[in-house]
C-alpha cells in the first residue's frame, strides 16, 4: 500500500514538473526580452512567423512599460509559440 502511494506521488511529480518549468522560465523582465529578441534576430526562413513573433514582442514591450506583467507574459509566450510553429 505504501509503495503504491509513493509510486503515485513520484509519477505526479514527474508529470507535473515540465508544466512548472515552462511557467518558471517565462518572465516579463529585461533578460527575457533580450533573449527573445536575440532568438528572433537569429530566425531565418519563414518571414510570416518572424513578423508574427515581432508583433507579439512589440505588444509584450508595451505591456511591460505599462506594468501589465500578465499581458507581457502572455505576449512573450505567444511570440515564442509563433517562432516555433511548424
Amino acid at each position: 500500500m505504501l509503495k503504491s502511494i509513493l509510486a503515485a506521488a513520484a509519477l505526479a511529480v514527474v508529470v507535473a514538473q515540465p508544466a512548472f518549468a515552462d511557467d518558471a522560465m517565462m518572465k516579463c523582465d529585461d533578460a527575457s526580452m533580450m533573449k527573445m529578441q536575440a532568438d528572433m534576430d537569429a530566425m531565418t526562413g519563414d518571414a510570416m512567423k518572424k513578423e508574427t513573433a515581432m508583433k507579439e514582442m512589440d505588444m509584450a514591450k508595451e505591456a511591460m512599460k505599462a506594468n501589465k506583467a500578465d499581458d507581457c507574459v502572455m505576449h512573450l509566450d505567444m511570440a515564442m509559440k509563433a517562432m516555433k510553429k511548424g
